[in-house]
């Protein structure tokens, strides 16, 4: 895949997630936060004002640290996939 039809199809994913109305597991939301943040070289801190939900974005990100930005995108698409298609 080349990096022009990885990014479509992380921005696709990003988007397909964007419009979905129902909520998400929690645990799968923080995949998706720390695969995100990666794939965008978002270094930014986690911005809740919940203590504790920083400390699981926090973590979240610290398991992802070793991969690559387009590592984190593919896998994004991966978890996206899988999840739609598997909740029916």
């Amino acid at each position: 895949m080349t990096p022009e039809e990885l990014d479509n199809e992380f921005n696709d994913a990003v988007d397909r997630i964007n419009e979905h109305t129902e909520p998400f597991p929690a645990d799968f939301l923080l995949r998706l936060y720390a695969y995100y943040k990666k794939a965008t070289n978002d270094y930014s801190r986690p911005g809740s004002r919940k203590p504790i939900i920083n400390a699981f974005k926090t973590n979240a990100l610290f398991q992802i640290r070793d991969i690559s930005p387009d590592e984190a995108k593919s896998q994004y698409i991966e978890m996206v996939k899988n999840y739609f298609l598997y909740r029916k």
